[in-house]
């Protein structure tokens, strides 16, 4: 009769999960919707660009459109992760979601550029809140143990956004007009909004105690608004050395020193510097922003690399990735699996940064005849490096907290991720601009690139043949000048993967992830 009993009971449960189970998939489905909208926007706003300065003018403030949007992500980010882990992860999510909504509709109907501009800013406050928001709220669904078989997942995602997004980007802009370009995100966003809204349940949480950092919050935007301003602005609009650069430098400074006092005595600080006491998430904070650091010049650099050397076209320049995104797509998915089955992560930053290294050891040797084979496979190694580490270190630093900090700890790695893509992109971007120039000064052809150390195919296709072939070379040492920068940054990380502790992921072996969920309200101790 218990025997009965028993399978009665377990036939219960089985049944009980299974609907569970369907309800995460779903809420992971609506999460990977979110991520893309943030993923993609960017790259589809950048194909429109020509046409939208055509339309609105104001070609003088072009950066702006950029700048404004990835100001208001990088100073809101931590903000976000902080607001979810006070007030409750859903309503915060809902909210920047809705945010992000409101600035597309309003970009789309933006009537000049300073209009654009400034609703682009408030579509890059949304934005800061989508990334944190799918980290955090996967952090508290699923525990670390189980959360390496969607890794994948999120790799594809972002695979999907760097190959559609410009082949998106330009297919609407070319049929619907630009202002599609920034509504295509409001049935997309609906769809995310409708389904977190009806399926994703977290547990309430008690805010009668809590008081605000907004002072912690005013400080820590401007340091992080003068670092991006910084490196965006550096070698392009004001040479290194000048005043505004100085100053802004200054500003930088002084502010990230004055948060990191009001952090310690804040009752509830933007984010607990306790957390970095923690070897394991101060290690992943590091190569988190090594990795960005090297990826996003990666990524500015091979399609320019590739459209200017080899005479690929522009129009499908996120084909031109692809070995990369699909060796990253593949090996994070491997990865995440054998961490699943296993519980064992440490041998994955060490194999990540080894394999980055030589991936960028290799791009760095490129010249004008290296063909689109060789250095496809020479992509194909950096994106398995980049596939060992993207989600693994997301993953290790939120299962180096405490559950009440995963806000903060999903906002600290995915703010340095993206402090590390802008030091990237300006410090390889002023190295690849120097040499390029420098290159064509040397050799006589200097007049051609006067304006932009960049030509596309279609303006390479009109010079003259020796100045053609020049310009040629002068990128590709360029290429090898940035990368082999990149290698060089690339094996700090390799060097502190070493230092990884492995310590066992919460959650059991192989089950159901929902089953998991109410593990979300566990806390463990801090490990050395």
């Amino acid at each position: 009769m218990s025997s009965t009993a028993q399978a009665m009971g377990k036939t219960g449960k089985a049944e009980k999960a299974e609907p569970q189970a369907r309800s995460v998939r779903v809420v992971l489905l609506a999460l990977m919707i979110a991520m893309l909208l943030a993923m993609l926007d960017n790259m589809i706003v950048g194909t429109a660009m020509p046409t939208i300065v055509g339309e609105l003018g104001g070609l003088a403030h072009l950066s702006w459109v950029v700048t404004a949007y990835t100001l208001a992500t990088a100073a809101s980010t931590p903000i976000w992760g902080k607001l979810g882990d006070i007030y409750g992860r859903k309503g915060v999510f809902l909210a920047s979601i809705v945010i992000f909504l409101i600035g597309s509709a309003l970009s789309g109907m933006a009537q000049d550029m300073g209009q654009l501009i400034g609703f682009r800013a408030v579509q890059g406050l949304g934005a800061g809140g989508l990334m944190v928001g799918v980290m955090a709220i996967i952090g508290d669904l699923i525990p670390p143990r189980e959360r390496g078989k969607y890794q994948g997942m999120m790799a594809g995602v972002m695979a999907l956004a760097m190959i559609g997004g410009p082949l998106v980007g330009g297919t609407i802009t070319d049929h619907l007009g630009w202002r599609w370009s920034f509504y295509i995100n409001l049935p997309l966003g609906a769809v995310a909004l409708a389904m977190i809204t009806v399926v994703l349940h977290l547990p309430a949480k008690d805010r009668s105690q809590v008081k605000v950092d907004y002072l912690g919050a005013a400080l820590l935007t401007v340091g992080i608004t003068s670092i991006v301003l910084v490196t965006t602005w550096g070698g392009t609009e004001y040479a290194w050395s000048s005043a505004r650069i100085m100053e802004l430098i200054a500003i930088g400074v002084v502010a990230l020193v004055g948060f990191i006092y009001v952090q310690t005595k804040a009752p509830e600080p933007i984010i607990p510097l306790h957390i970095f006491r923690n070897r394991n998430f101060t290690l992943m904070s590091v190569i988190g922003f090594l990795t960005g650091f090297v990826m996003f010049g990666a990524v500015l650099f091979l399609p320019l690399y590739q459209q200017s050397v080899q005479g690929a076209s522009a129009t499908n320049s996120g084909l031109l990735l692809l070995p990369m995104l699909l060796s990253m797509m593949v090996v994070s998915l491997i990865a995440g699996r054998v961490t699943t089955n296993s519980g064992k992560y440490k041998i994955f930053p060490i194999m990540g940064g080894g394999l980055m290294v030589v991936g960028l050891f290799l791009l760095a040797q490129m010249d004008t005849g290296t063909s689109r084979l060789t250095s496809g496979i020479y992509m194909a190694v950096l994106g398995a490096g980049m596939g060992f580490l993207m989600q693994i270190t997301m993953l290790v630093a939120q299962n180096s907290v405490e559950m009440k900090d995963m806000g903060v700890a999903s906002s600290s790695t995915t703010l340095f991720r993206t402090l590390g893509s802008s030091f990237g992109v300006a410090i390889m971007g002023a190295l690849f601009t120097s040499r390029v120039q420098d290159e064509m000064s040397a050799l006589g052809g200097g007049a051609a690139t006067q304006q932009s150390a960049q030509l596309d195919a279609a303006s390479l296709a009109k010079l003259p043949d020796v100045v053609r072939e020049a310009y040629q070379h002068a990128v590709s040492s360029g290429t090898h000048a940035a990368f082999t920068l990149g290698a060089a940054v690339a094996v700090i990380g390799f060097v502190a993967a070493f230092f990884v502790k492995e310590v066992p992921l919460r959650g059991a072996g192989p089950r159901p992830a929902a089953e998991a969920a109410p593990a979300a309200d566990s806390k463990i101790p801090q490990s050395a």
